[in-house]
């Protein structure tokens, strides 16, 4: 099992994107699902100490998966994703909403619009990552907010689950 695994973080703001591209130690088929799947999603989506809760979701083009980050102290914060394009074990696109419970977006956070690409490199898989915010004052935001940092723990979170089913 490779133990060095590829994490490349960078900021483009001329074009107010964020790209990761990312290395896991496991079939495609399983990173897939650990993108796609309810079940799986939501045992690493957020960053430790924080947990995800999906209200729903339904993963098709045009579907939305609601969910909420749940802080240690039961604190909530919501958003949506609305699924636009998916080619299964390839590709999907989604824009990512912060929003109430009720699903009104939060109009002082805007949205992000993420393009994630999946292929097989040996016996892992390489997981490209773009997203792309509507302003460099809204990127700034996320950075600021600690997107990069949250983001890490959890794609180590996501290792984790692909150690376990070893």
């Amino acid at each position: 099992m490779k133990t060095n695994l590829l994490m490349n973080f960078s900021v483009d703001k001329e074009n107010c994107t964020v790209n990761v591209k990312r290395e896991f130690n496991a079939p495609i088929a399983n990173v897939w699902s650990a993108w796609t799947e309810v079940e799986i999603l939501d045992q690493w989506w957020a960053p430790t100490p924080w947990k995800s809760k999906t209200k729903r979701m339904d993963f098709k083009v045009g579907g939305r998966r609601l969910y909420a980050m749940v802080g240690p102290e039961g604190q909530e914060r919501w958003s949506f994703f609305d699924y636009t394009s998916i080619s299964p074990k390839t590709n999907f696109k989604h824009s990512s909403t912060f929003c109430d419970s009720e699903e009104n977006p939060d109009p002082n956070l805007g949205s992000s619009y993420w393009d994630l690409t999946f292929s097989e490199q040996g016996n892992s898989t390489i997981v490209d990552i773009a997203i792309r915010r509507d302003s460099l004052a809204e990127l700034e935001m996320i950075i600021e907010m600690g997107f990069k940092e949250g983001f890490t723990i959890a794609m180590e979170g996501l290792d984790k689950i692909f150690e376990a089913g070893k």
